[in-house]
């Protein structure tokens, strides 16, 4: 099946982008420093960590230290990252009926930044109430 530009890496990547970049201040500032990578699939150790058995569960992950544990005196091995699985945020996209794929590529994208500044996933249900 031939990709569309706007489901391929590229888009998504774009829609990633631009989703931080309309983060307010502070946000938009701390955001700055973290990569964004855009993978079909999630990799395997990322789904052994989760203790996810169905990569598709997966549709994006925050690796790092969450600015609320960060300390001046920690040495960074590798800069924090969100990751965006595509053919996960696909499979979501397809079983919700009237979903913009751009809108949940940026849920996901907004949802994954939430904990690079220290949320979990029961603070961030308890405002965001995408999933219900």
């Amino acid at each position: 099946m031939a990709q569309t530009p706007d489901t391929d890496l590229t888009a998504f990547l774009g829609i990633a982008r631009a989703t931080v970049a309309a983060f307010p201040a502070p946000f938009a500032t701390l955001a700055a420093e973290v990569s964004i990578v855009i993978e079909e699939m999630p990799q395997e150790w990322m789904l052994a960590d989760l203790d996810i058995g169905d990569p598709l569960d997966l549709t994006g992950l925050y690796d790092g230290v969450p600015l609320t544990e960060k300390s001046v005196f920690d040495q960074p091995m590798q800069p924090d990252t969100v990751w965006l699985f595509r053919q996960p945020i696909l499979a979501e996209w397809r079983a919700r009926d009237g979903v913009r794929l751009p809108d949940l590529i940026a849920h996901v994208t907004v949802h994954e930044f939430a904990h690079h500044f220290g949320w979990s996933d029961d603070d961030i249900a308890a405002i965001d109430r995408w999933w219900e």
